[in-house]
């Protein structure tokens, strides 16, 4: 077994786990890690804990320090720098004529790398863009191109629901979802109504899949309520309590 400390260097961005070293660390706490991008200023999501070693990429990096003010503050100087750099690069994409739609960029936090992140249709020949790019920032340039489930982690905005988008909140990471989970769960077939704002399918069509996919065996108990649900008893489980609404059907 290993302790590690789980880091996310973005707002419901994957969890990647660290050698917590001497250091005591707790939820919440800003750190100073080595990555494969080089330094990054993370945040503290999982208090340190004992995992397996298959659950463990290796090599298992440590933890270099806890951040400081001047860490913090450099944070906020390149959260600047990365408005500016958006701006320079929407010029040179104008300038270039690229059919490419810029959403973010990001500096690595020792500033020896610029991320522009892009949609396009199509693959892009941006290698006249990086050239210009690079003599603008005098530092390494790179273009990845995204999703449009990305992108919309990325910007964020309210769902269907009213609320803000859950990939942008706490999904930490997609799940694949499929028209059969709206099936189902006899949903609207209605692509406007069973589609998010990055127009694939919604990812909480996945929350309660599991639920509706249960079957009902003879030995389940049936009981019906006034408003026409009914609640499913498991005998192996009484506590394990499934509704779903009567549409005529005894199955």
């Amino acid at each position: 077994m290993q302790v590690v400390v789980g880091v996310s260097f973005k707002k419901a961005g994957k969890v990647y786990y660290f050698d917590p070293s001497d250091f005591e660390l707790r939820y919440d706490d800003k750190v100073i890690v080595e990555t494969s991008r080089g330094i990054e200023l993370g945040e503290v999501v999982i208090n340190p804990k004992e995992v397996s070693e298959e659950e463990i990429i290796q090599p298992l990096k440590k933890v270099i320090r806890k951040a400081t003010t001047k860490d913090l503050e450099q944070l906020e100087i390149n959260q600047q720098k990365e408005l500016e750099a958006y701006d320079i690069c929407l010029e040179k994409i104008a300038k270039h004529g690229l059919p490419m739609k810029l959403v973010d960029v990001e500096y690595t936090f020792d500033n020896n790398k610029v991320i522009f992140y892009f949609t396009a249709e199509g693959r892009v020949d941006f290698r006249e863009l990086v050239k210009d790019l690079a003599s603008v920032f005098r530092t390494r340039i790179e273009l990845r191109q995204i999703g449009v489930r990305d992108e919309a982690k990325m910007i964020g905005g309210l769902g269907p629901c009213g609320l803000q988008l859950c990939c942008k909140t706490f999904l930490r990471e997609f799940e694949p979802i499929s028209i059969k989970m709206a099936k189902t769960q006899e949903l609207s077939l209605n692509p406007a109504k069973i589609s998010g704002i990055c127009g694939r399918l919604m990812c909480c069509l996945r929350y309660e899949c599991d639920t509706y996919e249960d079957d009902i065996t003879e030995d389940d108990e049936i009981i019906l309520t006034d408003d026409d649900d009914f609640i499913l008893l498991d005998d192996e489980d009484i506590a394990k309590k499934h509704f779903r609404r009567n549409n005529g059907n005894d199955s």
